[in-house]
């Protein structure tokens, strides 16, 4: 009896830290515009090679909502391009997505399979191109940044068929889950926050960017 007894307490200990973070907040989470500066500084700092910094990923109970800040630096017009036919996508060996075209070559973009975003621009300019179709593709690998902690597992490639749009301070853009999105000019720099629910719980639970632990 006392063994069943103890082995019961362990369960429930065992138990207990995964019905707390289960929780949903009892307040307001608040994230400063001192520690978006901060998590910018960071970046820079450390010499970080891709422009998004998630700041935090919050537990809300029955989903996750992850917050970040991306800092995207000049890129002439045409944006970043890439031929599908050279040898990028053989030296890549994650499994192919998208549609399969040989030598299709335009800007590259990104979709996620289950987070969607909105997008607030907080300083600078930029063409962003949404929607179309991407084409020889790639999906992000299960152990990379892109799906453990940023928007889950994705798919990038060449955008065809997008719609362009000039962006800047105060517009606020949604985009879906599974729609293709990418920039195609930056004139000087584009600064924007990005908003992501993980309805699937797809991204590290409790992630707080480095720059906050300090």
């Amino acid at each position: 009896m006392r063994k069943m007894v103890l082995q019961i307490l362990a369960m429930l200990v065992a138990a207990c830290p995964v019905v707390g973070l289960a929780q949903a907040p009892k307040d307001g989470i608040y994230i400063s515009d001192e520690d978006v500066k901060a998590v910018l500084k960071h970046a820079v700092d450390i010499k970080q090679a891709i422009p998004d910094n998630t700041i935090r990923v919050i537990d809300m109970d029955k989903y996750q909502l992850g917050v970040a800040v991306i800092h995207r630096g000049a890129m002439g017009g045409g944006g970043a391009s890439a031929n599908a036919g050279g040898g990028a996508a053989a030296a890549n060996p994650s499994p192919a997505c998208g549609e399969q075209r040989p030598g299709a070559a335009g800007p590259t973009g990104i979709f996620h399979d289950d987070t969607a975003e909105s997008y607030v621009v907080i300083s600078g300019n930029a063409t962003l191109i949404t929607g179309g179709t991407i084409v020889n593709g790639r999906r992000s690998a299960p152990d990379n940044e892109v799906t453990t902690i940023l928007n889950g597992p994705s798919c990038s490639g060449i955008m065809v068929g997008y719609t362009s749009r000039e962006i800047k301070p105060g517009d606020i853009i949604i985009i879906p889950e599974h729609v293709p999105h990418g920039f195609s000019a930056v004139p000087d720099h584009v600064t924007y926050l990005s908003i992501r629910p993980d309805l699937k719980k797809v991204l590290q639970h409790g992630y707080v960017n480095p720059a906050l632990k300090k």
